[in-house]
């Protein structure tokens, strides 16, 4: 599927060389939206490594590295510490403004706030950053709002797709 452009003149490239924090919902985003419990009542999420390991990627190239969530989960807590993900942001019931809060503190326009989310509850936050995407499978109101559709799911590296164009774009301006 090809990117959806909503809000911008400048081209992709441009928008992804300019992107400074790297937001990311979790359910549906970092994982395949299911939820799984034990008998013992644990609840179990899976995470793509790649997802993962394209947050590193990110860190390296200094960008700073958020997760904004509804959910609040030991889990998830586990998941942005072993990342080093140093913006852990759960229970965010108003995404937008933890987004706004986090760019000004960090001293940044939403211009330069890039945002993947699949429902509902992110739909303020990926109107207004500067660079929106959603994966695949996430929810048609969704897919109609955001600068990008992912070609992967949720939790099958739809987060390292838009990790990917970030340093493509951040490549291509070193070599001009």
């Amino acid at each position: 599927m090809s990117p959806v452009r909503k809000k911008q003149s400048r081209s992709t490239a441009a928008v992804l060389r300019n992107i400074r924090i790297f937001a990311t919902d979790v359910d549906g985003v970092l994982t395949d939206a299911g939820m799984y419990y034990s008998e013992t009542g644990d609840e179990l999420k899976k995470f793509n490594t790649r997802d993962g390991m394209g947050i590193k990627l990110l860190q390296r190239e200094g960008l700073i590295t958020a997760i904004v969530t509804q959910e609040r989960t030991k889990l998830v807590a586990r998941r942005a510490e072993k990342l080093a993900i140093p913006e852990l942001h759960q229970g965010a019931t108003d995404k937008l403004s933890v987004i706004r809060d986090m760019a000004q503190r960090h001293g940044v326009t939403l211009e330069q706030v890039a945002y993947i989310g699949d429902d509902v509850n992110d739909l303020d936050a990926l109107k207004a950053v500067g660079f929106s995407s959603a994966p695949a499978d996430a929810l048609p109101q969704v897919l109609q709002s955001v600068d990008y559709v992912c070609r992967k799911k949720g939790g099958e590296g739809a987060v390292r797709e838009i990790v990917e164009m970030i340093l493509n774009a951040r490549v291509s301006r070193s070599k001009s």
